[in-house]
């Protein structure tokens, strides 16, 4: 038994649905390590269930697995939006979402996150960057003035397989986002955070 494997026999156990979301994501979806999975999940979970967001917004829907824990933890007052470039996807996570309990709760958007973040209005508690990692900084710098003061910005992979610590490397424009985007939240007062070296590394952020 490794260490993750450990991990996860101690911690609360992954609900079925999202077992088989992940069985089936990693037998049928390129980039499958895209995919949450059951540390990361439980973690979100409780997170959201700790600060209690009115409104929750993804970007980087995937096939859906990150979602289902937000929406597990969420208010039941609360509404969970995801935005998706990938048009291929959507229909499974229609499908998807609707099974759920909290489907009637859940907007999905298609198009590309720079498009759509200024349609959606303003007042978010909870937001979720896993998507293109040459945009982070655009990400962070759109979303920033949109959400409520005390609100959190979770962003995934900011560890980026241990590429950001190689700084002397030609860095591929993806992983140049990662940095860039690392190093301006660092120096933001405007902000506290903290890196989680979980998976990939996730960067929680709450705005002052």
């Amino acid at each position: 038994m490794d260490i993750e494997d450990y991990i996860e026999a101690h911690i609360s156990p992954e609900p079925d649905r999202l077992y088989q979301l992940y069985r089936e994501t990693n037998l049928t979806r390129l980039y499958p390590r895209m995919c949450s999975g059951h540390l990361q999940g439980r973690i979100l979970k409780m997170l959201t269930e700790m600060i209690k967001p009115r409104r929750i917004l993804e970007l980087g829907t995937f096939t859906g697995y990150s979602a289902l824990c937000f929406a597990e933890g969420m208010p039941a007052d609360a509404e969970f939006h995801t935005i998706e470039i990938d048009d291929e996807l959507i229909d499974d996570v229609r499908e998807l979402f609707d099974s759920t309990p909290w489907g009637n709760r859940m907007y999905i958007h298609v198009g590309d996150a720079i498009d759509i973040i200024p349609t959606l209005g303003d007042g978010w508690d909870l937001v979720f960057i896993d998507a293109n990692k040459r945009h982070y900084t655009d990400y962070y710098e759109m979303l920033l003035p949109r959400v409520n003061k005390g609100a959190y910005i979770f962003a995934d992979n900011t560890l980026w397989s241990g590429k950001v610590v190689d700084r002397t490397a030609n860095h591929d424009a993806q992983s140049a986002g990662v940095c860039n985007f690392n190093d301006l939240v660092a120096a933001d007062a405007r902000v506290e955070k903290v890196i989680l070296p979980l998976r990939d590394g996730m960067t929680i952020i709450r705005k002052l």
